[in-house]
């Protein structure tokens, strides 16, 4: 692997926590015209008229649902913070101020009383926007330098002006970093699909973490995926990385801009490392290796839903298998039933079993004639003891595996494109909740998924290395081809 050696890169990481008050339900920010009478009331609370929205209800940036986590009861607003509510609701407008009368007006910014140093994270990441291929300019970082620093004095007004200022330009800049390219990803369900994010969708999800400080300085709405891959963008840019470097890193970026942050429920799984990840409440859950597909039989690029789990699979065995594996075994003497497997009249649900004596084995072996095999439940059966279905056309899935020995080789380039899993009861105990027994010894016994679970599988082949970063063989040729 070529390897290329960088410097270190800081990572600047804001301190102060993010307490945010229960939201009201008032009216929409008055007009200018009403902004003083607004101001004179600064001493008085701004009420809580209802309840918060359960944040099970939130939608993440993935389309699909963050999980609540559980916050402490904040203390109850100081004198400082209610007077910049009140600020907040004079100065306040369009779509961050209808965010903010939907959540009483408090500060996110500002919720000790003063502008964080979650700004001074945000401000500096906004420096190194270039890295997201954005300009850094479009977000106006000189003024909005300005308007924290008038912030310093302490006042109402203008912690307010730098609280929605700073609202604004990250609304903008979380929206254009999570921009949708084209990679090649194909999405399965239509709740997977990126859309272009609005400042409410933001901010939202910006409220949900206990401590937005640490969001914000580690980029908590990205995938961590994506976050060190833009690391490496920007060291081999300082390292002066040939453009057809740059070029790479980039796609690989690109390909993580497509996943969800870690406050979203949800499994990646990457072909070129051959390792799958599943993430859960701002944190990396667990970590497993996998065998995925051959060069010539590749893993896709896929994002679908984990609806269910079948346990004491049977294996159906690809066509090009039977011919090229099983039919020459059965003209070599084997029985069929012997090594458990049996046939069957076609790929319907209601195919009938045939007997083997009946099958042209000579015609299958020669390509001329196609015949469905299915291997059998068992300790030998190539799905192991379970299977995990994200339904697709492709018939690719996550599947338990009883051949472990592959899963220490460093290169697990083995499979026909599905996903074989170094623990698949353990994955299946973080999305279940619990251990996953099969009842009896019946076949195919299906176990929905309550809650599915999101699945990527995609492809990054740029890795960090010992002071430096270095790029895994690109198995499936995809790092040269055009983007579609």
């Amino acid at each position: 692997m070529r390897r290329t050696r960088i410097p270190a890169l800081l990572l600047l990481i804001g301190l102060a926590g993010s307490g945010v008050a229960a939201p009201a339900n008032p009216k929409a920010a008055p007009s200018a015209k009403k902004a003083a009478a607004v101001r004179a009331k600064a001493k008085a609370p701004v009420r809580s008229g209802r309840k918060p929205a359960p944040r099970s209800a939130v939608k993440t940036a993935a389309g699909g649902k963050a999980k609540p986590v559980a916050k402490p009861a904040p203390p109850p607003p100081s004198p400082a913070v209610k007077a910049i509510a009140v600020e907040i609701r004079a100065q306040a407008s369009g779509a961050i101020g209808k965010v903010y009368a939907g959540r009483g007006y408090w500060p996110l910014w500002a919720a000790t009383g003063r502008i964080g140093r979650e700004a001074d994270a945000f401000l500096a990441m906004l420096d190194s926007a270039g890295l997201d291929g954005l300009r850094p300019g479009s977000y106006g970082p000189a003024e909005l330098r300005k308007t924290v620093a008038a912030a310093a004095s302490g006042e109402a007004p203008a912690v307010a002006a730098a609280e929605l200022a700073l609202s604004r330009a990250y609304a903008g800049y979380v929206a254009d970093v999570r921009r949708p390219p084209a990679v090649g990803m194909t999405y399965l369900d239509a709740e997977l699909k990126p859309r272009r994010l609005r400042a409410r969708d933001v901010l939202r999800q910006a409220a949900m973490p206990t401590d937005f400080a640490e969001y914000v300085a580690s980029m908590g709405w990205m995938s961590p995926h994506y976050v060190r891959l833009r690391t490496l963008v920007g060291a081999a840019q300082a390292a002066g990385a040939e453009r057809a470097v740059l070029d790479r890193l980039r796609l690989n970026l690109d390909r993580a801009r497509l996943l969800p942050g870690p406050w979203v429920r949800h499994i990646v799984v990457d072909a070129a490392s051959a390792r799958l990840f599943y993430y859960q409440g701002g944190k990396q859950q667990g970590t497993m290796r996998v065998v995925v597909g051959t060069p010539e039989t590749p893993t896709p690029m896929l994002a679908g839903m984990v609806r269910y789990a079948i346990l004491n699979p049977y294996w159906n065995v690809p066509t090009d298998l039977v011919r090229s594996r099983i039919a020459p075994r059965i003209l070599a003497g084997k029985s069929l039933t012997a090594l458990r497997f049996e046939a069957l009249s076609d790929w319907s649900p209601s195919a009938t079993r045939l007997d083997p004596r009946t099958v042209d084995w000579n015609a299958v072996a020669a390509g001329e004639r196609e015949v469905r095999l299915r291997q059998l439940p068992g300790g030998s059966n190539a799905m192991g003891k379970m299977k995990f279905m994200f339904p697709n056309d492709l018939g690719i899935y996550l599947h338990d595996t009883p051949d472990k020995a592959l899963m220490a080789k460093p290169a697990r380039y083995f499979s026909n494109g599905c996903v074989r899993l170094e623990d698949a009861p353990k994955l299946g105990r973080w999305m279940f909740g619990k251990s996953l027994v099969a009842a009896a010894k019946r076949p195919e016994q299906d176990m929905a998924l309550t809650d599915p679970v999101p699945v990527y599988l995609t492809y990054f082949t740029a890795t960090s290395t010992e002071g430096g970063f270095s790029f895994l063989p690109d198995v499936y040729g995809r790092d040269g081809k055009t983007r579609s």
